[in-house]
């Protein structure tokens, strides 16, 4: 269902109004307004994309939380099972940046949420209290494991995002990127 356009609450640029967006709107607010993150900690709407088997993915985070420059956090919404965004999660979280794992992974869907642990894949507590405070977070950083993955695992990591978030077109099949190599 599309109402209009809304304003993003941490950048401003417009976005098209959907139920999705509204929870992921909700979300960022939490953030800030009850977790205690500065708007300027939070980077909206990454993108992985990939190419495997002929198919073209773009991964979506929603939100990534840095601190003091560090990014510590993703964020992925999405509507129904938390237990199937798991992996894709972590998955992110390991590959999204070359040079270091984001330790902290959050599966949500706007009424519920865990937090991961991105090295082991623990889920580390449930609810949406689960989403930590900035405090908590600080306290937690000389505890996580911020050193990349090893070269041989990005791959199987970019397979699995690939895997997990490939959309089905409206023709009933895949739908490569047009010109692509393997497309």
């Amino acid at each position: 269902m599309i109402y209009g356009n809304l304003a993003d609450y941490v950048t401003g640029e417009p976005l098209v109004d959907t139920d999705d967006e509204r929870y992921r709107q909700k979300l960022a607010r939490l953030l800030v307004e009850e977790r205690g993150f500065a708007k300027n900690e939070l980077e909206m709407r990454r993108r992985i994309e990939t190419l495997f088997a002929h198919q073209f993915v773009a991964s979506k985070i929603d939100i990534v939380v840095s601190i003091t420059g560090q990014r510590v956090m993703v964020l992925r919404y999405g509507p129904g099972s938390l237990v199937t965004r798991e992996r894709p999660a972590i998955a992110a979280a390991r590959v999204l940046e070359e040079n270091q794992i984001i330790p902290l992974a959050v599966v949500t869907n706007g009424e519920d949420a865990e937090l991961l642990n991105a090295r082991t894949g623990k889920v580390l507590a449930t609810g949406l209290a689960a989403i930590p405070t900035r405090e908590a977070v600080l306290k937690m950083m000389p505890t996580l494991d911020f050193t990349s993955v090893a070269p041989k695992r990005r791959e199987p990591e970019l397979r699995i995002l690939n895997a997990f978030d490939v959309e089905i077109c409206c023709a009933g099949g895949p739908c490569a990127l047009p010109g692509a190599k393997e497309g």
